[in-house]
């Protein structure tokens, strides 16, 4: 067969050349540590491996996602675990101030410490995450959500929306709570309806008021308010806000009082003349109940002292025992958050582990053996440019 010069060339170089780039490919396996770089070293196992890579960049971006709501539950926590021991200090004020052994100038001190106990949990309930955001505005997240006004009653401006994070492929987590929920939600400790007592010269309080039977209850026909009106001891009229009379009579202390499926529970001895409205009210907010509670305490300074005043006591010391109890309910959310925040962590771990083996099973680079083929594929390209050049170099000459 003939070969001819200029074909010599060719596949030599082309050889070569070949020859040259493995041992190029080689080096650069070696210096990146990876079997599988480019889809060109192994198609099916450069697939499998984009698919690993893509799983730990989603468990990547999950957990970065859990960092930022485990943040913000803990501090959710944070804050109303202090709510919580500053409505418990509130309690004590309240009972302090009902001993008749403190004087007048006791009881306005009192009344001061309470409104700061006011402003120390409006601090509370305006409190700001790391980035500036309020924790509980719902969206409204860049201003403070509640307002404090010239009577001591609170305003919220926020919103009742609930932001969260995706910790995991189908799992979501609450980074806040709605201050509306929070602070404004607390069932009432009376039931569906707030008293005012209009006249009340026996103490009697109002213990229970709760729609029994919805069915029965038309809100329409016999619209509120409700006032009680005892004529004696004995007798109870009750006019709805249409001017619809209902008449009870032979009522007897500590019975049930039932109308329009409305069910009421009086502690207490009527006397003639008492009087009181029901309104309407399934939730009292957290700021309402320590107004009221400064309320009471300036009141009881001034020396105010009457039946009626004991009767509010024990509602608003209720009442601040169930804002309690709504805030630690508040605080149970944020900790069962937490609870499967740590889960979802423990769970990325394990699949990071298993993904990352899996990964490094197909990826990383065998380096002894990648360094004694590196060193075998240079001794044959050496041995082909030596025969190269050798070779190129003859000519008949040599042989005359």
């Amino acid at each position: 067969m003939r070969v001819s010069t200029a074909q010599f060339y060719i596949q030599s170089g082309l050889k070569m050349s070949d020859q040259q780039s493995s041992l190029n490919e080689q080096a650069n396996k070696i210096s990146s540590g990876k079997q599988v770089v480019t889809a060109k070293d192994d198609a099916v196992a450069y697939g499998t491996l984009a698919g690993y890579k893509n799983d730990l960049a989603n468990i990547d971006k999950y957990q970065r996602n859990i960092t930022q709501a485990e943040n913000h539950n803990s501090l959710i926590d944070t804050t109303l675990a202090s709510a919580e021991g500053m409505i418990n200090e509130l309690k004590d004020l309240m009972l302090q101030a009902n001993n008749g052994a403190y004087t007048a100038d006791d009881l306005a001190a009192m009344g001061q410490q309470a409104s700061q106990s006011l402003q120390q949990i409006l601090g509370i309930a305006n409190t700001q995450d790391q980035s500036g955001s309020y924790v509980f505005a719902g969206y409204q997240i860049d201003d403070a959500p509640f307002a404090l006004q010239a009577d001591n009653s609170v305003n919220y401006r926020g919103d009742n929306g609930v932001r969260e994070l995706q910790i995991a492929k189908n799992v979501t987590i609450a980074t806040n709570q709605s201050g509306e929920q929070v602070f404004e939600k607390v069932p009432n400790a009376v039931g569906d309806f707030s008293a005012t007592y209009n006249n009340n010269t026996s103490g009697i309080a109002v213990e229970r008021a709760v729609v029994a039977d919805a069915s029965s209850y038309n809100s329409a026909a016999n619209p509120a308010d409700f006032t009680f009106n005892f004529s004696t001891a004995t007798d109870l009229s009750i006019t709805d806000g249409a001017g619809n009379v209902t008449n009870i009579a032979d009522y007897a202390p500590g019975q049930t009082i039932a109308f329009n499926g409305i069910e009421v529970k009086l502690s207490g001895n009527p006397l003639p003349g008492d009087n009181f409205s029901l309104t309407p009210e399934q939730n009292v907010g957290v700021f309402e109940t320590i107004k009221s509670a400064i309320d009471w305490i300036n009141n009881k300074a001034s020396g105010k002292d009457d039946p009626q005043v004991q009767v509010d006591y024990n509602q608003i010391l209720n009442q601040l025992g169930d804002s309690i109890n709504h805030l630690t309910s508040s605080r149970a959310e944020s900790g069962i958050n937490l609870q499967v925040i740590d889960r979802q962590k423990s769970n990325h771990l394990d699949t990071e582990l298993y993904l990352t083996s899996g990964k490094s099973s197909i990826e990383d680079l065998d380096i002894a053996k990648a360094y004694s083929t590196f060193e075998q594929s240079k001794v044959a390209l050496q041995a082909a440019q030596q025969t190269f050049t050798q070779v190129q170099g003859l000519t008949l000459f040599n042989y005359i």
